[in-house]
């Protein structure tokens, strides 16, 4: 008989490993605690509106491409994806708008306008992330992490200086261009992975040649296309998902989880893997005794930033927006602080906005427009709706202005979601929206263990542990545990 896997949570990473596991032999289970599959990749529809409610940029195809080929399947057999041009759009200030071509030889001449001579550079520091992304991709993110003896290979050391692990982002890109609205789009990619760029490695430029080399692409119908395209291949191999299952305790005599218990049944597991919050499953699933780590331990990591979000959908077609657009007529700087150095609450924060309906008539009612607006913020603070309502009048008046419109007198939809909410729905630690922030000292063997030490047969995925946050580093996550399994335990 196949030994019994509960999965706890149906995001990217949970989806990975259950397919991943059933696809090896295993008799695979998902909790999910929410009446969605899908984690922070959910959908919700109101009014004729249809809403992404977390991650809306589809960076690394390859990745979902070498996913889906595991099991003989492609992407274009469950969404049709778009390349967008421009990839996205960045506001300095009114009528001081840079639009981010796709095609390489538009933004090689974009930069020669922005700085005479840096094309040149351009070339250069993008094969430098190309070798990053190929390097990075084939032999750091599919390692487990459990310790620095993974990176003893002689190749892999070699390549660690090359890699820049001990340079900062900051310090590249402006060892190269001098230009500061080149420096600012050269350095947002790394906002995702939860550190300023001078505390980010500029091993991250790997996302820099994602972004302009391998391009900026949209499944159409929603990011959450991708969760259904999991959900039906996962079905397929014969994992049962369950929702509205959420998890209160894994029940370990002798150092072994044996059951997982929600709140109307109990579950037998000969492997639990939490694809949940890594923080909510040790502390509040574990007893104390069979954690890894201390509430301590846990305080003093470096969370990735959380988010305020506002799903609006609006009752006309909007002008001077493309799909993506981020708003950097704030000091960048000043904001980071605020997120990461000095937490509170920013000054003037900058936003991001997308508008799928640009793109994508499905998500909205004829001649309106779907808008998803997300301003980045420390985790852990207070949140209420007095604040949310404040930034959101700040947020209106700065896009109205940049954009040329009126645009509140036409919300007929508004829906805003923060801090609490993520707690809520996600259990996320402190609140925060992509994970554990990729720093040098939260990097590869030390982050958080992709296998409990105290529980034999307990192993986590996703934005928490190895490798890392983002749609693309957890789905590859899914796929480090399930091969870890396999090697410890066969079906």
């Amino acid at each position: 008989m196949a030994k019994q896997v509960v999965v706890i949570g149906s995001g990217f990473s949970g989806l990975s490993a259950a397919s991943n596991l059933a696809q090896k032999g295993y008799d695979v289970t998902i909790l999910e605690k929410n009446d969605v599959p899908g984690g922070r990749a959910r959908k919700f529809e109101a009014d004729g509106f249809l809403f992404d409610m977390g991650p809306s940029w589809y960076w690394m195809p390859d990745v979902f491409e070498q996913y889906f080929d595991r099991f003989g399947k492609k992407p274009s057999d469950y969404y049709e994806l778009k390349r967008l041009d421009p990839s996205y759009s960045i506001f300095f200030g009114k009528n001081d708008v840079m639009e981010v071509p796709a095609d390489m030889a538009a933004l090689e001449a974009m930069f020669e306008r922005y700085e005479p001579g840096s094309s040149k550079n351009l070339r250069k520091f993008l094969a430098e992330a190309q070798y990053k992304y190929e390097v990075g991709m084939k032999e750091f993110v599919q390692k487990p992490g459990h310790s620095i003896l993974e990176f003893a290979d002689l190749r892999v050391v070699a390549s660690l200086f090359r890699l820049q692990m001990f340079t900062s982002m900051a310090a590249h890109v402006r060892k190269l261009f001098k230009n500061e609205q080149l420096i600012q789009l050269l350095e947002f990619p790394v906002l995702f992975l939860g550190a300023t760029p001078e505390n980010t490695p500029a091993l991250y430029s790997l996302m820099n040649y994602a972004d302009m080399a391998m391009g900026t692409w949209y499944p159409m119908g929603g990011m959450h296309k991708i969760i259904e395209g999991m959900v039906s291949l996962a079905e397929e191999l014969g994992v049962k998902i369950l929702l509205n299952q959420e998890v209160k305790q894994i029940y370990v005599p002798n150092g072994h989880a044996s059951k997982v218990v929600t709140q109307d049944a109990e579950y037998h597991a000969d492997i639990v893997v939490g694809g949940a919050d890594y923080h909510h499953v040790e502390q509040h699933l574990l007893q104390p005794e069979h954690r890894t780590y201390t509430e301590r331990y846990w305080d003093k990591r470096t969370m990735a930033p959380s988010s305020l979000l506002f799903y609006l959908g609006i009752d006309k077609k909007l002008n001077n927006l493309h799909h993506h657009n981020l708003f950097f007529d704030a000091d960048f700087k000043k904001h980071a602080v605020e997120i990461y150095d000095d937490p509170r609450w920013p000054a003037e924060p900058l936003f991001y906005v997308c508008a799928p309906s640009v793109t994508d008539p499905a998500v909205a009612p004829e001649s309106k427009e779907n808008l998803f607006v997300l301003i980045p913020l420390a985790p852990g603070l207070e949140d209420s709706e007095e604040q949310r309502e404040k930034y959101f009048d700040i947020v209106m008046n700065r896009l109205e202005n940049l954009t040329g419109q009126d645009i509140r007198n036409h919300i007929i939809y508004k829906r805003s979601f923060a801090h609490e909410d993520f707690e809520k729905d996600y259990h996320a630690y402190k609140g925060n929206a992509y994970g554990l922030a990729n720093t040098l000292l939260q990097t590869a063997f030390l982050k958080p263990k992709l296998k409990s030490k105290k529980v034999s047969n307990l192993y986590y995925t996703g934005q928490l542990t190895t490798p890392g946050p983002g749609v693309p580093p957890s789905l590859i996550s899914g796929q480090v545990v399930a091969n870890e399994i396999y090697k410890a335990m066969k079906p």
